[in-house]
């Protein structure tokens, strides 16, 4: 057995905070590396200690391998786990860690190796018996061989990037006049993501099911599974709902995929944990391997949950050489779980990515609630890395009462400064179908209409009007100096209102009010209501309005009010200058920025003619590419960025000149 004392977590976030929890539970030293980014990061201030090792973008800091091998020398680490995403799968690294003398916490780097080319992994699959989608997965990767094998296929069809995942390098492919760009366009964005082009060719499985097993292997040939999670519910290729056990679960169908993803974890001399993700096709209910990730899940507590097992221990556990403890007969699934991944983006504009600043995040204790998280109140969402805020996981003994909890959970919970994902999260949870389990990977696109997930409810902007007024009235009598025997908004005649105006939902709202012996009248489009403050503090108020009391949490910075309450959730609202700032004059042909980001390509040139839908420019921000199109023909005038430019939301990118 090699004795593990301390070891280097080369990742951050969540996860890196998660290991660090497992590793103090065990009695081992833990060490966080950071960027520039993450100097103030939560993860960083929990571990025994901390080495920052360079710029925020990844290639620079966490992807640096011999900046990370240089920590773990600095700090004496034993061994070094990976998380998940950054070097987690790069098995150059897992035979660098070996050759520095570091104890790498995963598989072997002959696995990694096996599964890190997806054409690679499905010839070895075929080989072992586990079942496969039919596709192309050969070494020419030439346009044409690739559309020629396309055509073989039929459509539609998926490209893959054979390394990495995540969505990336992922396009599916309905008609041939789009097979040419679509390749291309993989090409490069698996090019840029993992540094490796080659695309393989899948029948694109057009109502299916994507289900994974967690597998788990010792240094001594023991291979187990640990049940299923299921991971159908996603959006642009990634996950934001796991559960288990999966809705259309039977024992004879966990016994047949349990044994195939066991087959695929001995074909590979499999140990430490990883995943088997298979695609179950609805319609003619076979199931088919689609890859192994060679690592830990971003779900893993889904799993721990139903099982009892600590996966990070037992991670540790193995790299030492312990042999697993338990066996297949001893696993045995208690009740069920759900994950929901909360996430800084705009739902509403197809789940784009957003920055900005957490002022504050709380959550109700709940019991069977597990939150894994490195944000709080005062965190800021970079857009260098990915934009999950959290993982909220829920425990109960069935489906429809851990539902129940969820939704509770996410009804109180407090995250405001940035826009986030959950009011989709709770649309997802409110739709009957997702509740009866009916459901496969286009439910998002089919029965969620993710332009109105934001939308406020009628008479909802009223009250958060009033509430705005009533909060900012009371920081202003606490902040009186002079003249505080004179009635707050004293005027000459009783009845002369003050008044305030804000924005809300893209609605002006002006707000007209009196203060009489400690209760309000507010008139808002002739409509009148009664209000009183029952309790206040410096970032919650309570009110009654119109009989009604309820609570609102409340940060005010600047002009903007952030308020939230169980009933509305998360709201932004703007008071409207008393001497307003002039907007921002829009230039003619000129295409902005929509979100912090990176150039990651420029497409045109000064002087090139263009036509309506030409790509200008991708950027990429979070781990998310987003390309940038002509919006009418013109000529390309100038052109205010270089690939690899860092820029803000709202950045000139370019100008054009209309024909």
């Amino acid at each position: 057995m090699k004795k593990v004392n301390t070891i280097l977590i080369a990742n951050r976030g969540e996860i890196a905070s998660r290991v660090i929890r497992a590793c103090k539970k065990m009695g081992i030293t833990c060490v966080a590396v950071y960027s520039d980014a993450d100097s103030n990061a939560l993860f960083v201030k929990q571990a025994d200690l901390a080495i920052h090792i360079g710029g925020s973008e990844p290639v620079k800091s966490y992807l640096d391998q011999d900046k990370i091998i240089a920590a773990a020398k600095r700090s004496g680490a034993d061994a070094i786990h990976p998380g998940y995403g950054f070097l987690s799968e790069n098995a150059s690294f897992v035979k660098r860690c070996h050759d520095e003398g570091i104890i790498f916490i995963g598989p072997k780097s002959e696995a990694i190796e096996a599964m890190g080319s997806k054409s690679r992994a499905k010839e070895l699959m075929k080989k072992s018996g586990v079942p496969i989608v039919p596709g192309y997965n050969g070494k020419d990767q030439s346009d044409a061989t690739l559309k020629a094998e396309a055509l073989k296929i039929g459509f539609p069809l998926l490209l893959k990037a054979t390394a990495g995942g995540g969505g990336k390098g992922m396009r599916i492919v309905h008609e041939e006049k789009d097979i040419l760009s679509a390749i291309n366009s993989a090409k490069r964005e698996a090019k840029n993501a993992f540094g490796d082009d080659e695309l393989l060719i899948e029948k694109y499985i057009e109502s299916g099911r994507h289900i994974e097993f967690q597998i788990f292997g010792d240094q001594h040939g023991n291979v187990i599974h640990l049940l299923e999670r299921e991971c159908t519910i996603q959006r642009r290729y990634q996950k934001v709902i796991e559960e288990s056990p999966s809705p259309i679960m039977t024992s004879a169908l966990r016994a047949k995929m349990g044994e195939a993803a066991v087959l695929a974890a001995k074909a590979l001399n499999y140990d430490n944990a990883g995943t088997v993700e298979f695609i179950f096709d609805d319609k003619t209910e076979r199931f088919y391997f689609l890859e192994v990730n060679t690592r830990l899940q971003v779900e893993h507590p889904v799993t721990e949950a139903i099982t009892g097992l600590d996966l990070v221990q037992m991670q540790i556990e193995s790299a030492q050489g312990l042999p697993l403890k338990i066996e297949q007969d001893d696993v045995k699934g208690n009740g069920y779980a759900i994950e929901a991944r909360l996430y800084a983006e705009d739902a509403s504009n197809n789940f784009a990515p957003v920055t900005g600043k957490v002022h504050k995040f709380e959550f109700p204790d709940i019991d069977g609630l597990r939150v894994e998280s490195a944000i709080e109140s005062g965190s800021e969402i970079s857009m260098f890395y990915d934009p999950m805020i959290a993982k909220i996981i829920v425990k109960d003994s069935n489906r429809e009462a851990a539902h129940r909890k969820l939704e509770y959970m996410l009804q109180n919970l407090v995250c405001q400064g940035t826009i986030t994902n959950q009011a989709f999260l709770q649309t997802l949870l409110r739709h009957n179908n997702f509740r009866d389990g009916k459901y496969n990977t286009h439910f998002i696109d089919e029965h969620i209409n993710i332009s109105e997930i934001n939308n406020l409810p009628e008479g909802v902007a009223e009250e958060l009007a009033i509430a705005a007024t009533l909060f900012g009235w009371h920081q202003r009598e606490m902040s009186r100096k002079t003249l505080k025997s004179l009635p707050s908004g004293w005027r000459n005649s009783f009845y002369e209102y003050q008044k305030e105006t804000f924005f809300i939902d893209e609605k002006k709202v002006t707000v007209k009010y009196r203060h009489l012996h400690k209760n309000f009248t507010f008139l808002i489009d002739e409509q009148e209501f009664e209000a009183s403050i029952i309790d206040v503090s410096s970032n919650a108020i309570r009110l009654n309005i119109n009989g009604l009391q309820q609570d609102y949490a409340i940060k005010c910075i600047g002009n903007n009010y952030f308020i939230h309450t169980a009933a509305i959730g998360n709201v932004q609202i703007i008071k409207e200058d008393r001497f307003p700032v002039k907007e921002k004059e829009k230039i003619p042909g000129g295409y902005e920025s929509p979100m912090p980001s990176q150039v990651v390509k420029i497409h045109v040139s000064a002087g090139d003619k263009i036509k309506e839908n030409d790509p200008l420019i991708v950027i990429s921000s979070m781990k998310m590419e987003t390309t940038i199109e002509a919006d009418e023909d013109g000529v390309v005038e100038e052109i205010y960025v270089e690939e690899g430019t860092n820029v803000e939301a709202g950045f000139l990118l370019l100008k054009i000149n209309k024909n």
